[in-house]
């Protein structure tokens, strides 16, 4: 007899194609909302720290608290939300979410906010990959990337304006009140999204799926070609791009060229422009490129706009390096994503969570080998580095995906 660890997932018999219950403008809100508090503390480390009485580095627990728990609490997420609903499990956390941001406010010591900091991280990592999930359920494949790439939407522009909204409002009020301005309004996008689902939804099993157990799902999928390629991919794309690359930009730019933090953040910013182009074009690209050309063109544009960073004779063509890989990235990691919604139909939350649990897991990898690497080669050196491990990646993932049969 077939073991669990090796069976196929017992068939679920879903509807041929779901009707979207919920506007994608009040999903993608919903991103935003989880977007912002990604990003929240990036201008307020050293308010937060002055307020408590410790120094900034000490008070970068907090971005760690947050992170952590957001990652590691994909292994039951993912299967919580085949089992109970995408949907609903997703806007009960947005609720959640928006609360411990509010109780953020009221933390007096550095171990509090941590700890209020670590329970939002929890339940936003619930919101993002099990409304990709249910996406998949919804939109019919040759839609799909272009369906995501609107979701996203939302969390491209918290990339781009939760740090200066969060900057001056915690200038001019505090980064107590950047807590309570975010919190208040995932609670909101949060009962607007119960509402839109309705009391049917809420009473019935309707929107439930899977009744498959999360460790037989996750087994699943590492037993599948597909599933092996999609989260090795994911892992080197953390580790290359989310880990090793981008979150030096910003000291790069301050260190290499003398720019200010503020200034140093706008043109970082520039990634989040590149980003919304790719949102309003990803219907067009998928079409004229293909999954594959639209892949390996991505990827050889990273490769192209890190080898770029590398040799930048100042901030001007950082700048506009930025826009780019911004575009790039998301030509790229936009395949990643849509084939994670389509790999496990029959289990997929479980599917998209175990995706955004490799991603994570590479960039925490990537973040502490290249953090290491920085201090012997520097970070010309280093960006060069990262440019010849997407180069590979981006090979490597075309060629893989290329002996996967296509979603129907």
């Amino acid at each position: 007899m077939a073991t669990a660890l090796t069976s196929p997932l017992p068939r679920v018999i879903l509807p041929a194609r779901m009707v979207m219950a919920v506007p994608i403008g009040l999903l993608a809100l919903s991103g935003f909302a989880v977007g912002a508090g990604m990003r929240l503390l990036d201008p307020l480390l050293p308010q937060v720290a002055d307020s408590l009485g410790v120094t900034v580095a000490k008070a970068s627990a907090v971005i760690a608290g947050f992170m952590l728990p957001y990652g590691l609490g994909q292994v039951v997420l993912g299967p919580l939300g085949d089992r109970l609903g995408k949907l609903r499990v997703a806007c009960v956390a947005v609720v959640l979410y928006g609360l411990c941001s509010v109780a953020c406010m009221s933390a007096g010591t550095l171990t509090a906010l941590v700890v209020w900091r670590a329970a939002s991280g929890l339940f936003a990592g619930a919101v993002n990959p099990l409304m990709m999930a249910y996406l998949g359920d919804a939109v019919p494949y040759e839609e799909r990337q272009a369906t995501l790439s609107r979701f996203l939407t939302g969390m491209v522009m918290a990339q781009m304006l939760a740090g200066p909204i969060s900057g001056v409002i915690g200038q001019h009020a505090g980064w107590r009140m950047s807590f309570l301005v975010l919190g208040v309004m995932a609670v909101v996008v949060g009962a607007a999204l119960a509402i839109r689902l309705g009391a049917r939804v809420w009473r019935s099993g309707e929107e439930a799926g899977s009744r498959v157990p999360g460790l037989t799902a996750y087994m699943s999928l590492l037993h599948r070609s597909a599933g092996r390629w999609l989260l090795l991919s994911a892992f080197f794309d953390g580790l290359c791009l989310f880990g090793a690359a981008f979150p030096y930009v910003g000291a790069f730019l301050i260190q290499e060229f003398g720019l200010t933090v503020s200034s140093a953040g706008l043109v970082i910013a520039g990634f989040g422009v590149g980003s919304f182009l790719y949102t309003r074009f990803a219907r067009r690209l998928v079409r004229r490129l293909g999954e594959g050309g639209l892949m390996l063109l991505g990827g050889l544009g990273l490769a192209a706009g890190l080898a770029g960073l590398a040799l930048s004779p100042n901030w001007i063509v950082a700048a506009g390096l930025q826009i780019h890989l911004g575009l790039m990235f998301y030509m790229f990691h936009g395949v990643l994503q849509a084939r994670a919604t389509e790999v496990m139909p029959d289990a997929r939350g479980s599917a998209v969570s175990a995706f955004a649990l490799a991603l994570f897991l590479g960039q925490t990898v990537g973040s502490l080998a290249f953090g290491a690497l920085l201090a012997f080669i520097g970070y010309r050196a280093g960006f060069a580095a990262a440019a010849m491990g997407v180069l590979v990646l981006a090979v490597w993932s075309r060629v893989g995906l290329g002996r996967l049969p296509r979603p129907e």
